[in-house]
């Protein structure tokens, strides 16, 4: 059996951070606490940040670790952390929705696109903002599994 690529114990509501530093290690944290990564893929995703931001517009931020992280990632996850008071990200911007990603084979692309598609409705980021419950935003996320 292969592993959920989200499951519930991936998603956090409501989150408070106080700096992208932070929300980007608790992206991380998450896929390493569920054996999607290993301790080093954090930093790699620090590294990722400082090549480019993940910031993505619409309240969105997409961490990830470099190329060169292959090495540290077990099996393709996903964690979502929900920040309805939002934190600072990157050059002025603010991320409401932080997806913490790791792709095994190539597959982060894939999950990526998903999530592009399905983040590009303003209504479905309201939606996902609004979720009281892991299994609202599970829902959304449906399509990410298949």
């Amino acid at each position: 059996m292969t592993k959920a690529i989200l499951p519930e114990e991936n998603i956090r509501l409501n989150a408070h951070f106080s700096s992208q530093e932070e929300a980007i290690r608790a992206a991380g944290e998450i896929l390493q606490e569920g054996g999607y990564v290993d301790e080093a893929y954090i930093a790699k995703m620090f590294e990722r940040e400082e090549i480019t931001s993940t910031f993505m517009g619409n309240y969105v931020a997409i961490p990830h670790g470099t190329d060169d992280a292959k090495s540290s990632v077990h099996a393709s996850g996903l964690s979502v952390l929900q920040v309805p008071d939002g934190v600072p990200y990157g050059d002025g911007n603010t991320a409401k929705l932080i997806f913490g990603i790791a792709g095994k084979d190539g597959e982060h692309l894939e999950i990526l696109s998903k999530i592009a598609i399905l983040c590009s409705e303003e209504a479905n980021i309201e939606k996902m903002l609004q979720a009281s419950t892991k299994a609202e935003l599970l829902d959304m996320f449906s399509e990410v599994e298949s």
